[in-house]
Order: structure tokens, then C-alpha cells, then sequence
């Protein structure tokens, strides 16, 4: 896999990616340049919500279509790829990456670069986290145990040690059952949303 610039990048370019409505948004300066179809993750391997950034370009070929834009999502390898299967575009069929038409892909990477931001918005469904969980709904428990001074670790969305820790104290202190796993009702208490299926 090779790195690839682009010369032709709009000015302010951003993705936007809506999982409820398969679509993936190029903006520029604040004004929508195009709306594409694309597929995203299935319940089981759902894609990652979150404000990312294109991290690498390269141009490839075989099953993952012609184009490949890495996304730094810290606990994956997620990215903005074309497609083989052109018929599965608007459908929640991937392992959790952002397909697009071969010719959408095209366009997209010719205009945009590493470091264009990319929001991927939608909900983040629930499930039990464990010791070894990965995703955005880690990320989130992360994010508010920092918030609430009980974890001073990276919010990578990784379900570590560190975090196993620091929610055990959240628990304690709460007066929750300590188990160190994040359940509905520690979900509910830290004041982390997720729709439950």
C-alpha cells in the first residue's frame, strides 16, 4: 500500500457520514459539494461513530475497490474504500468501513487528503463491555470516567486494565454492584446513552 497525495483539495474539505441514511457528505468552506450513497457497518461488526481523520491515501485494486482512505480510529482499522459489490451500496453489510462506488471513491480521493476530518454520525448501540471490548461505546465510558476525575488514561475506545479500574471505583463509590464491566444500569449512572435493540 502506497501513500498518495492530492493536489486538487477543496478548500476546508470535511466528510460527513450519516449511518442512519447509508450517505457520505463532501463539504467544503461550510457548503455541501456532493451527497453519495454508500454502505456502512452491520450490527455485528458496526461502523465507528466519532470525529476521526483521514490518516493515509493509497490506491488499490481487488476486493476493497480501487481507493483506500485510512481513518485514525484507535481501536481498528477502519477506512473509506471502494467496492466489488456495487449492488450492497445503501445496505449495513461491512465490517464496519465505509463502502462507496468504485467512481465515488475516485472523486472523493482525488479531493480531499490526509488530514481531512471526517464525522461519522449515528447511534451506538448497547452491549456489555468487558475487559478486552473495543469501539465507540467504550470511548464514550472513557470520556465521562475522565470527566468524573476516576480515569486519568487515553479515551481509545480499548477496554483495558486502566479502565476495568477506574470503573470499578466509579462502582464503589456509586454504590453499584463492583464488577468492573459496564452493564445498562452503569451505562444509565456515568450518564452514557446507547440504544438498546
Amino acid at each position: 500500500m502506497s501513500d498518495c497525495g492530492a493536489g486538487n483539495q477543496p478548500k476546508q474539505a470535511e466528510i460527513l457520514i450519516d449511518l442512519s441514511r447509508c450517505t457520505l457528505t463532501l463539504r467544503a468552506g461550510g457548503n455541501r459539494l456532493k451527497v453519495y450513497p454508500v454502505a456502512v457497518g452491520n450490527s455485528k461488526t458496526p461502523s465507528p461513530v466519532g470525529r476521526f481523520r483521514i490518516i493515509h491515501k493509497a490506491r488499490w485494486g481487488g476486493g476493497f475497490g480501487t481507493r483506500w482512505m485510512g481513518l485514525d480510529v484507535p481501536w481498528g482499522t477502519y477506512g473509506i474504500h471502494g467496492t466489488n459489490k456495487p449492488g450492497l451500496i445503501g445496505q449495513r453489510v461491512s465490517h464496519g468501513c465505509i463502502r462507496m462506488h468504485n467512481r465515488d471513491v475516485e472523486a472523493v480521493f482525488e479531493l480531499v487528503e490526509a488530514g481531512t476530518p471526517v464525522t461519522i454520525q449515528g447511534t451506538v448501540n448497547y452491549q456489555a463491555l468487558v475487559l478486552g471490548s473495543r469501539g465507540a461505546l467504550v470511548q464514550r465510558v472513557q470520556g465521562k470516567l475522565q470527566e468524573m476525575g476516576y480515569y486519568e488514561g487515553i479515551c481509545n475506545g480499548i477496554f483495558d486494565s486502566e479502565t476495568e479500574a477506574a470503573l470499578s471505583l466509579f462502582q464503589k463509590e456509586k454504590g453499584l454492584p463492583v464488577k468492573g464491566q459496564a452493564h445498562y444500569s452503569d451505562l444509565r449512572a456515568l450518564g452514557v446513552e446507547v440504544e438498546q435493540s
